[in-house]
């Protein structure tokens, strides 16, 4: 599958956090881009972080992975339920295609692992429900008459709908479908999806080894699709990794393909102290942080980074482990990274993903505040380089306005004060305006057709910053 290439085109967000109702396109209408970059902005607290987590819901699900319990409360307190949708532009050796995948989400108790009917506690564990799933893409007709539609609905007490497209996918043996019925109660109370679950893309995988037909065929490889990319080529990076970076722990994201290795992952390497990973793992570090100082020293001039061995220990499992600690050098003067600013290290952490998302296509990544601790001039640099030169798919959220000034206005998106259009473009920008100072002035003139910023009275806060002083005695 080398030459499919998957990008996400666009998302509608539900109930979810303060996100009433949200649609955001993600391509540029404005001009023709390799890249695809999307920066959002707005106030705090307007749902930028709901986008990046929503982001993180689809990869779990995706994955076929549990969805974290954190997800249930994420469903909007007035409402029961919450519902995402997300719309793909899969392109396959024989053309592009649009594919959608929605669902619907519910809190329950959890109670699947208690044995007695209260907890030690009194606080009740939730859980999530994945519920109405929904893939819609073209759906091939024999009369040549190609259409929209849906693929898979799990609106059925059946195994799924369509009904003619059952036998299609999984075939006609009652014991498949009697092990699929089994398998969607399996994964309603695992808090997984049920399309992207291990059983059912077995089923369907059985079927296509037995089958040359071109429909099953072309349906099976759109699904495919979306489970590389969501296992190989999306990475999500959410504010956890800012907090790990203040507490001295370096995480490394990547996706690595070398002449005679290739690592997808997450390393952990603790600050403070040297750390102890198994042997296997050191020479896919030593490649990635090697691979990311060819950049680094250009961004950051003359530093880059290694990785100091220190010997070998035995770790649990009587295995192997080497001992090492990361180093950062400049001016021939080497100090341990942990001395370096948050910066510097939050550049290091997602420094292999922005190299992954110039060079390649099919390549996704989130980051929320992608700004924090970030130089600003540097960062609208290195967003401009990427947008204009790279080839993968950008999604960030940002208070550093910098971007506005050198990225072009159809990668910038905006929050509003209203939950129930919470995502905005901004109307009659041109060309030759600044879009920071086109900001500022609708902050302060109000003139798109939502508001974008809830004013505030510095009379107000000087005089609630009096009363609060009286309150501690001051």
């Amino acid at each position: 599958m080398r030459d499919v290439i998957v990008r996400l085109a666009g998302i509608t967000i539900q109930n979810f956090k303060n996100v009433v109702k949200g649609t955001l396109s993600f391509e540029n209408n404005r001009k023709d881009y390799k890249s695809s970059i999307l920066g959002l902005y707005g106030q705090n607290g307007s749902g930028k972080t709901a986008l990046i987590e929503a982001m993180e819901l689809l990869q779990h699900i995706l994955c076929g992975r549990p969805v974290p319990a954190k997800f249930a409360d994420f469903i909007n307190v007035d409402s029961e339920t919450a519902a995402l949708a997300y719309e793909f532009e899969i392109q396959l050796p024989q053309g592009t295609y649009n594919v959608s995948y929605e669902a619907s989400f519910k809190k329950e108790k959890d109670t699947i692992a208690q044995n007695t009917e209260q907890t030690a506690n009194d606080e009740n564990q939730y859980r999530v429900v994945i519920f109405n799933e929904v893939v819609k893409t073209l759906i091939l007709s024999t009369t040549g008459k190609n259409r929209i539609g849906k693929l898979i609905d799990t609106d059925t007490d059946e195994v799924f709908l369509p009904r003619p497209k059952v036998p299609l996918l999984v075939g006609r043996k009652k014991e498949t479908k009697t092990n699929l019925l089994v398998a969607r109660k399996l994964t309603e109370a695992s808090s997984r999806s049920f399309i992207f679950s291990r059983e059912l893309l077995t089923a369907i995988r059985e079927q296509v080894k037995k089958s040359t037909d071109e429909e099953l065929l072309f349906y099976s490889a759109l699904l495919e699709a979306l489970v590389k990319f969501g296992n190989m080529e999306l990475f999500v990076v959410n504010t956890t990794n800012s907090g790990l970076i203040s507490l001295n722990a370096q995480p490394l994201m990547f996706k690595f393909e070398g002449k005679n290795m290739g690592a997808i992952g997450t390393v952990m390497l603790p600050l403070e102290t040297p750390v102890v990973i198994p042997q296997k793992m050191l020479g896919v570090v030593k490649e990635i942080i090697r691979n990311m100082n060819i950049v680094l020293k250009q961004i950051i001039p003359g530093l880059t980074i290694s990785v100091k061995e220190l010997g070998t220990q035995l770790m649990d499992g009587e295995q192997i482990g080497a001992r090492i600690q990361l180093m950062s050098r400049k001016n021939s003067k080497e100090i341990a990274l942990k001395h370096e600013s948050e910066g510097i290290k939050k550049i290091i952490s997602i420094l292999q993903l922005l190299i992954v998302v110039y060079n390649q296509s099919s390549i996704t990544v989130a980051v929320d505040e992608l700004d924090s601790g970030v130089f600003e001039y540097l960062l609208g640099e290195l967003l401009r380089i990427i947008s204009e030169k790279g080839k993968g798919q950008l999604i960030f959220t940002s208070h550093n306005l910098r971007p506005l000034e050198t990225l072009d206005k159809g990668f910038i998106a905006f929050t509003t004060v209203n939950p129930k259009h919470r995502y905005i473009r901004f109307n009659n920008v041109k060309e030759n305006n600044n879009l920071r100072d086109f900001y500022y002035r609708d902050i302060m003139l109000g003139e798109q057709n939502e508001m974008v910023y809830e004013p505030t009275n510095n009379a107000e806060i000087s005089f609630a910053f009096r009363e609060a002083g009286k309150a501690i005695g001051s």
